[in-house]
């Protein structure tokens, strides 16, 4: 299957889910281009822009893993070009 390049947003509301939100991006790592979190304290949030190159199976499997994680919402936007 052929890689993409993508974008993955994640909002983090319940500082218990850090752990299991980094335990999912360590499994993908390998794929991951760049990383940046943004922890907004004020507001309870911590966000989280990941830049990663794999597959559209690797991706989903991987926003699907976090999206069921209780306070984490995540979105995904890939790039058609292959």
């Amino acid at each position: 299957m052929e890689k993409r390049i993508g974008t993955i947003t994640i909002v983090i509301g319940d500082k218990s889910a850090v752990a299991a939100v980094n335990e999912n991006l360590s499994q993908y790592s390998d794929g991951i281009l760049s990383r940046q979190g943004l922890p907004l304290r004020d507001k309870g949030l911590n966000i989280i822009n990941i830049v990663i190159e794999a597959t559209l199976n690797e991706i989903n499997a991987l926003t699907g893993n976090l999206g069921r994680l209780n306070g984490v919402e995540v979105k995904a936007i890939v790039s058609k070009q292959k």
